[in-house]
């Protein structure tokens, strides 16, 4: 496999109309890739793909419906590479004040979406392709309120871990990602955002949040690098050691 090239692979991007995912969608199409993007929304879906190249394709997937993952895989038919950044938004709360159905929801697309995606994509990847899961900094330094959140973001790590033995020698990664500036944040009003953002930036090492550009670029290199697996790579500005 090219180092330096995706030309003419076929990658699929799971939560790929916003934020990271969309950010990889650019790269892996700008270079050469074949790319196809999932998501949940239609509207997002269309939005994301008139700003791709001319030739991506977009489905509009559930992932709490195992008959529209099965159906996307089945759309797209062979492929090379398989990227997984969706995911819900986690209010915080303490375990003690949530209910367990609310719990339980905390990890239907986080990882039973990504589980359920691996199952159907893994038979499908090319000889030399990989998959690439998504994790957070979360999971290693916990705050108040995010235990949940914690417990899924170690539950992808592990199943990585797990599935690069299982899948070889297809290569699954997993990204471990930071704070990143992406839609997700648009919840909260712009004045606050901005000095949520500031202290935050003050905590990492280097003194930034992270773009979604960067995480795409660490994805790139997690497909184009052929001697990689098993591997959680965190891309985080110095977070876990500041």
């Amino acid at each position: 496999m090219s180092e330096s090239t995706l030309t003419e692979q076929q990658i699929v991007v799971i939560g790929g109309s916003s934020g990271m995912g969309l950010a990889t969608a650019h790269a892996a199409a700008a270079a050469g890739a074949a790319v196809t993007i999932a998501s949940s929304s239609k509207e997002r879906l269309n939005t994301a793909l008139a700003g791709l190249p001319d030739g991506c394709d977009g489905v509009v997937t559930d992932l709490h419906s195992e008959d529209d993952v099965i159906a996307l895989f089945e759309h797209v038919g062979e492929l090379d590479h398989l990227v997984f950044t969706a995911g819900d938004a986690a209010p915080p709360g303490r375990l003690q004040d949530t209910p367990l159905a609310a719990a339980r929801a905390l990890f239907d697309v986080r990882l039973w979406g990504a589980i359920t995606a691996v199952k159907y994509a893994a038979p499908r990847i090319r000889p030399g392709g990989s998959i690439a899961l998504t994790s957070g900094t979360i999971g290693v330094r916990p705050a108040p309120g995010r235990a949940l959140a914690a417990a899924s973001a170690t539950a992808v790590e592990g199943l990585v871990r797990g599935l690069a033995v299982e899948l070889a020698p297809i290569r699954v990664n997993a990204i471990r990602s930071g704070t990143v500036r992406t839609p997700m944040w648009d919840g909260i009003p712009e004045p606050q955002r901005t000095e949520l953002f500031a202290t935050l930036a003050q905590r990492t090492l280097t003194g930034t949040i992270g773009e979604p550009e960067q995480i795409a670029a660490a994805h790139l290199h997690l497909m184009q690098n052929s001697f990689v697996t098993g591997t959680i790579l965190t891309v985080d500005g110095g977070l876990l050691l500041a």
